[in-house]
């Protein structure tokens, strides 16, 4: 039973090894352009997923994060200057030492911008500042629409990896800008029905990210890109990704008290600055690489680092919350 509820309570994550599963089973009917071209379907799906985060954001908590511009300018660098550096740092030891489509994950998986939902949760777990991570984590995805694409290119294009840059960044808008300010725009009209109906409406984007991975995972196989691919060089990636993550939070922590942010600011950046999207990542990257067969390898980085750094934020928040309730006590 116990074992049972754990599977219910990880259902996505669940879901995520079982769409894969499948894929190598069923590649056929999920590929791009196959019987349900779930690649089309897939592209609906991700403007109602940007259309419901559009309504879901309160005007009134943006405004309030608003006048922080230092935690703004702390958390925007660690996500679009300090990740990338990395790449910049260990990208040729990364493409000399695993396949180049793993090792464009990374790239990828580094330029991304932050989460909106699991930053805001986190922060509100940790006792933090949410009002700054709902306008940060917000904004970062505005400017990751425009960033991401340009440092793929940047990065990218040196190893002959080429994409028509202002077309990327005009479907990425159109994918995921424009159904967000539509939701912004109807939200005083339909905020009251998405809050009855909050349980059924979380979990869209996540039905909509299985839908993507599976289908980016049956292109893979149907194109035999897995040929390539060990248990080595997967248990390596989750090593990567965890020594990343562990290293960004305690670079994050460490810039925070250095700068003297208060502690609810500092619980901000920490969440807001190391989290990457799971949720934007992937429909980004449909636009990005298209129907690259590697696709499925692509994202793997990403689809590793999103439990990785779920699970380990969790723990973290919780000190965090412990060690604000221990500040409000010696205050009082």
């Amino acid at each position: 039973m116990n074992v049972l509820v754990k599977i219910k309570k990880e259902w996505f994550l669940v879901g995520m090894i079982v769409a894969i599963a499948m894929a190598t089973v069923t590649s056929e009917f999920g590929r791009s352009g196959g019987v349900i071209h779930l690649d089309q379907l897939t592209g609906i799906g991700v403007a109602i997923v940007f259309f419901l985060h559009g309504l879901g954001l309160s005007p009134q908590a943006i405004k309030a994060g608003i006048t922080n511009w230092r935690l703004h300018v702390f958390i925007q660098m660690a996500t679009f200057v300090v990740y990338p550096i990395l790449w910049v740092i260990f990208g040729e030891t990364f493409l000399a030492y695993m396949p180049a489509a793993l090792a464009f994950g990374f790239c990828y998986l580094l330029v991304l911008p932050s989460t909106i939902s699991s930053s805001v949760t986190m922060t509100s777990v940790g006792k933090g500042n949410v009002s700054g991570a709902i306008f940060n984590a917000s904004l970062s995805s505005v400017i990751g629409v425009f960033v991401t694409p340009l440092l793929i290119q940047l990065f990218m294009g040196f190893e002959g990896v080429q994409l028509n840059l202002m077309d990327s960044i005009i479907s990425i808008a159109k994918l995921l800008l424009i159904p967000m300010v539509v939701g912004q725009i109807l939200r005083p009209y339909l905020v009251a029905t998405v809050d009855r109906h909050k349980s059924v409406v979380n979990k869209v984007d996540k039905y909509v990210i299985l839908l993507i991975v599976y289908n980016a995972f049956c292109d893979s196989v149907v194109n035999g890109i897995w040929s390539e691919f060990s248990i080595r060089l997967l248990a390596t990636s989750i090593i990567i990704c965890t020594v990343i993550l562990l290293f960004m939070v305690h670079l994050i922590q460490w810039g925070a008290r250095r700068t003297k942010f208060a502690l609810a600011d500092e619980v901000a950046a920490v969440f807001c600055g190391t989290k990457k999207t799971l949720a934007a990542g992937i429909p980004m990257a449909k636009v990005i690489f298209g129907a690259d067969p590697s696709l499925g390898m692509i994202l793997l980085p990403i689809m590793l680092y999103h439990p990785i750094q779920i699970f380990y934020c969790a723990i973290l928040a919780n000190r965090y919350a412990r060690q604000s309730e221990s500040l409000k006590t010696v205050t009082n």
